[in-house]
């Protein structure tokens, strides 16, 4: 299945925010491009295109896309009733791989592709192993039974505290339901979705 494989924080540093989710993200502490001209490329002004174009990459590289994919998920977005950007961003944010994540089950977007495209969750009693499944509502995510002693999985539910309202989380038991839809507001990605919409209807 294809994926970014290249660097982990570059587009981070470019951007000057940690996209990664990682509290030990080098973006923190250096938010500017890498490079020996990094610093200077931060004063420069991005054009109209290119403020568009890096807010698609972030929302990419955030969801961890190619681009055919993330077009993909655009067209249908854009076929369905509402708010294309924000049907956008709930398409994205109901990948099973993504859900995973907000369930606090995996320490970034990355592990939670990982462990389910390794057959460690179920939905609704079925092992399912497409990191892309989309999750409707009143589906429940859960670690299979033989999963439920793998360290990391173990490591990550002790310290989970997942506060997102349209899931409901049972770190003991080790799973999760999606109760609806997320509204914009309460998914927390700092991307402007607008841009993003702009930059396809160019």
């Amino acid at each position: 299945m294809a994926r970014y494989t290249g660097p982990k924080h570059k587009m981070c540093r470019r951007v000057g925010e940690p996209l990664c989710g990682s509290p030990k993200c080098p973006a923190l502490k250096r938010s500017y491009p890498p490079g020996q001209h990094g610093p200077n490329l931060r004063q420069r002004k991005l054009s109209e295109y290119g403020v568009r174009l890096q807010e698609k990459q972030k929302a990419r590289y955030i969801y961890g896309l190619l681009e055919r994919q993330f077009r993909r998920y655009f067209q249908r977005a854009a076929r369905a009733r509402g708010k294309t950007g924000e049907m956008l961003l709930r398409l994205l944010e109901t990948r099973l791989d993504s859900l995973v994540y907000r369930m606090q089950l995996a320490r970034s977007m990355r592990q939670a592709r990982q462990l389910v495209t390794h057959g460690h969750f179920t939905v609704n009693g079925r092992k399912v192993n497409i990191p892309s499944y989309q999750v409707r509502p009143g589906d429940v995510i859960a670690v299979r039974e033989k999963s439920r002693n793998l360290q990391v999985i173990r490591e990550n539910a002790e310290t989970a505290n997942p506060n997102l309202p349209y899931i409901e989380v049972d770190p003991e038991r080790l799973e999760g339901k999606l109760l609806r839809w997320p509204e914009r507001d309460e998914i927390p990605v700092n991307i402007d979705e607008t841009l993003i919409v702009e930059f396809y209807s160019r």
